[in-house]
């Protein structure tokens, strides 16, 4: 464990930034925050990583935001989102007078068309299963009837509107679900809920090269692999109104660029530190007062193909789960600022259950081998993710453990960029576990289960299916209360426990980073630094 960590060790001191910004930032009261390379333009229906999303919730105010401290959430553009008796129901109220960055109002039409747009099958937009709770979602979509990868395409829908949205006047519309749903609301500050401009439906392409939101800053400019630009919206209504003046979001390939860039003042913010950095707590030695801490609702996972004959055997995945000795490598690859995951849901989450995953997500080597010796897989085992994340180092103890304890071959294959990994997914080109990291979209147990192994969701990369657990999370959406929905949760993971489509492998806390130009600064449960807050230490 010892020879892994030293060898990245030595290139973190070596690592030079790329991307520039920071200290010498070309604007007054603008600060520099690291990103990586956005999948698609900035269309909150069609962004689902971190890279695009920081940006999006940059440029976006939705009904709902979630508070930077923890996480719960609060009104935002909405003025009122009132259930019926049986939550199937919501009546939102809009807060008036607000307006998009090219000053048109932003009214419930513009909520009711992108919510709509999003939904439509034929739009293709990564977020459309988000909005498959509310009536007549299943006339807006229609399924591939030989998959995304055969030559035949999916039929023209039946509709281009759900049934369930109708506006009421400018500042008031309705949403009708199919089913009970009481933490809908809750649901409502994620960035897929987003209202969208007039001008967007004018000419889509134009919006992509100009992205126009209605949140606290406005898009300023765009150059792909480098930086985006945005500036603070004078015209903002929102309670969290920004007092810096900007943002440029610099790409980084590698995140020890961005770290080594923080720690010598060229960038402001880096929200993640990179393993090697972790050792010996050198980040705390590096940063200081600059170091950062704080419990995240995020987990990191290691999923399969299940679409690869060889990983459909529920044992192979079970004996390798077992073969990973998560305390070892959180002490020794993450100094302790991991936490060993024992279920789908992390530590911290409302619904949240210690030991939900039971002995399969115990170190037990000797079972490990009981299990493996019981199918046909010879390995090896090949372990995908993104090279410009910080993977490395915790992969290859994964694989040493796999190597140590099943006799099978295992090496880590390391993706360029986040952008390419994201195209695998899609592509389904993975031949053996890969990097499964989900931030919280909302604080609720429905976006770890639903979102990423409900039959068809649009983050189920590794194409689970079992009917029993899609009833069973349609269930825990249908209860009356968020109590009764997370016992019900629970149960629903308790399915997945049994299938072992992932392996959960940490419960995370964001280490973060900032230069000396900043202060106040805030890093919120889903990792990010929280721009309203922030302000510079001098006048800049």
């Amino acid at each position: 464990m010892a020879a892994i960590v030293a060898a990245p060790m030595a290139v973190a001191l070596l690592a030079t930034g790329c991307g520039g910004g920071g200290g010498g930032a070309s604007e007054d009261g603008v600060i520099t925050v690291n990103t990586t390379e956005p999948e698609n333009p900035l269309v909150p229906g069609n962004t689902t990583e971190t890279g695009g999303g920081k940006v999006v919730d940059a440029l976006f105010t939705g009904l709902m935001r979630y508070s930077p401290d923890d996480g719960t959430a609060q009104m935002a553009h909405a003025e009122s989102i009132t259930p019926s008796e049986n939550n199937t129901k919501f009546t939102v109220k809009l807060k008036p007078d607000w307006t998009f960055h090219d000053g048109t109002p932003v009214t419930a039409e513009n909520y009711v068309r992108a919510w709509n747009y999003n939904a439509y099958g034929p739009n293709g937009m990564s977020t459309e299963s988000f909005f498959s709770n509310i009536q007549g979602y299943e006339q807006v979509t229609s399924e591939d009837p030989d998959g995304d990868d055969g030559p035949q395409q999916a039929p023209q829908p039946q509709a281009e509107q759900m049934s369930g949205l109708q506006v009421v006047d400018q500042n008031t519309f309705e949403v009708t679900l199919s089913e009970p749903f009481a933490s809908f609301p809750i649901t409502l500050g994620y960035s897929a809920f987003s209202p969208l401009p007039n001008s967007f439906f004018e000419n889509k392409e134009a919006f992509e090269e100009n992205p126009i939101g209605n949140g606290p800053f406005r898009f300023e400019s765009r150059e792909p692999n480098t930086d985006i630009r945005v500036r603070a919206f004078d015209e903002y209504k929102g309670d969290d109104k920004p007092s810096i003046r900007g943002v440029d979001f610099i790409v980084y390939n590698e995140l020890e660029g961005a770290y080594q860039d923080v720690i010598s003042g060229n960038l402001d913010f880096v929200e993640q530190v990179p393993p090697s950095a972790l050792v010996d707590e050198k980040w705390r030695q590096d940063l200081g007062d600059r170091a950062l801490e704080k419990k995240a609702l995020l987990n990191t996972a290691l999923d399969f193909p299940l679409y690869d004959q060889k990983y459909q055997d529920p044992k192979v995945r079970k004996a390798i789960s077992l073969a990973i000795n998560r305390e070892e490598i959180a002490q020794q690859v993450f100094n302790g600022s991991r936490t060993p995951a024992t279920g789908y849901v992390p530590e911290g989450l409302p619904g949240y259950e210690t030991g939900a995953c039971g002995e399969a997500c115990e170190f037990n080597p000797e079972r490990a081998k009981q299990l493996m010796s019981e199918t046909n897989f010879q390995g090896p085992v090949t372990i995908s993710s993104n090279a410009d994340g910080g993977h490395k180092e915790w992969i290859d103890a994964v694989c040493g453990n796999i190597r140590n304890n099943l006799g099978l071959e295992c090496g880590f294959n390391p993706v360029p960029t986040f952008s390419e990994f994201l195209t695998m997914h899609k592509e389904k080109a993975h031949t053996g576990p890969f990097r499964f990291g989900w931030v919280a979209d909302y604080p609720s147990p429905e976006t770890f289960l639903a979102k990423i192994y409900k039959t068809g969701a649009s983050s189920n990369y590794k194409d689970y299916s079992n009917p029993a657990f899609d009833q069973k999370v349609n269930e825990a959406n249908a209860a009356s209360t968020v109590e009764e929905a997370n016992a019900l949760y629970r149960e629903a993971e308790q399915i997945l426990v049994e299938d072992m489509p992932s392996i959960p492998l940490f419960d995370q806390s964001a280490q973060a980073g900032h230069s000396e130009r900043l202060t106040n600064v805030k890093v919120t449960p889903f990792r990010e630094l929280d721009l309203a807050s922030v302000r510079l230490t001098e006048q800049q």
